[in-house]
C-alpha cells in the first residue's frame, strides 16, 4: 500500500528543490534556452504550472477536464499551447506554479479512497498522479539544471520515477507503435546514495536491466539517450525497452541525441 502523505511529502520536496532553482533568476535566466527545443526555463515551469492545473480540473471536474482536450484546437499540441497559456513575468510565474502545486496537493490528499481521475488515455488514483506529477518535476527540473549549468545531487526520491519507469515499460512499447512483450524484464538498479539495489520484476526473469538508479531515470523520462548511460540490458526485450522506454503519457516525445553524435 502506497503511503500517500509520503509520496506528497516528497511531491513536495522535490518541487522546493527546482523552485530554489529558479527563484532567484534574474529575467534573463528564465529566458535561457533548455534541451527541450524551443522551450525556456520559463516554458518549462509554465508547463508544470499548466499541468498541476489540468491535473487539478481532472481531481475535480471531469467535465471540465474533459472540455479543455475536446476544445483545444490542435489536440497534438496540447502540452506545447498550455505551456504557453501559462507563460507569465516570472514573479507572476512562480506565483500561479507555487499555488497550482499547494491546490493539487491538497486535492490528492483529500481524494475519495478507491476513486479514480481521469486522465489522458487512462486513469489515475491519487497515488499515481503524485507519483507522475513527481516524476515530470524532477525531468522538467532536469532541463532547467542543464540550461542553468548546474548538476543536482540526485535523492531516493528518484526511486518514485525509477518505479514508474518500470510500471510502464508496455507504454513505451505500444506509444511507439509495437507490440507490447509478454515476457517479464527484471531491473536491477544502484540507488544514488548507495546501499540495497532497487529491484523490480520477477527475480527468474531472463530479460534484465541493471545500471545505476539515475541513469535509468534519465533514460525513462528521455532526458538522456541511452548511448550516453551505464545501463546494460540483457535479452531482446530488456534491449528493445531501452529503445523505447518513456514513462510519461502521450505520444513519444523527441528524444535527445547522443552526446557524441549518432548512436552506435
Amino acid at each position: 500500500m502506497v503511503d500517500l502523505t509520503a509520496l506528497l511529502a516528497d511531491l513536495a520536496a522535490e518541487s522546493e528543490q527546482l523552485d530554489a532553482l529558479v527563484a532567484e533568476l534574474p529575467p534573463a535566466g528564465w529566458e535561457r534556452p533548455t534541451p527541450a527545443p524551443g522551450w525556456t526555463v520559463a516554458h518549462q515551469v509554465a508547463h508544470l504550472a499548466w499541468t498541476d492545473h489540468v491535473a487539478h480540473l481532472a481531481a475535480t471536474d471531469e467535465s471540465a477536464f474533459f472540455a479543455s482536450v475536446t476544445s483545444a484546437p490542435d489536440p497534438s499540441r496540447l502540452v506545447e499551447d498550455g505551456a504557453e497559456s501559462f507563460l507569465a513575468p516570472p514573479p507572476a510565474l512562480l506565483a500561479r506554479w507555487r499555488a497550482g502545486r499547494a491546490a493539487l496537493a491538497g486535492t490528492l490528499a483529500a481524494f475519495p479512497p478507491g476513486q479514480k481521475m481521469p486522465w489522458y488515455g487512462t486513469s489515475m488514483s491519487p497515488a499515481s498522479m503524485a507519483t507522475a506529477r513527481l516524476m515530470e518535476t524532477w525531468a522538467h527540473g532536469e532541463d532547467v539544471a542543464d540550461a542553468l549549468g548546474v548538476r543536482r545531487t540526485p535523492t531516493a526520491r528518484l526511486r518514485h520515477v525509477a518505479h514508474l519507469g518500470f510500471r510502464t515499460l508496455g507504454h513505451g512499447f505500444a506509444a511507439h507503435g509495437r507490440a507490447v512483450p509478454t515476457a517479464p524484464v527484471r531491473v536491477e538498479l544502484s540507488p544514488p546514495a548507495g546501499g540495497e539495489p532497487w529491484v523490480f520484476g520477477p527475480a527468474d526473469a531472463a530479460d534484465r536491466v541493471t545500471g545505476p538508479a539515475l541513469d535509468f531515470c534519465l533514460l525513462v523520462t528521455q532526458r538522456r539517450h541511452r548511448a550516453d548511460l551505464a545501463l546494460v540490458a540483457t535479452g531482446p526485450v530488456a534491449d528493445e525497452w531501452l529503445d523505447v522506454a518513456q514513462a510519461f503519457a502521450g505520444p513519444p516525445g523527441d528524444k535527445r541525441e547522443p552526446a557524441g553524435g549518432v548512436a552506435p
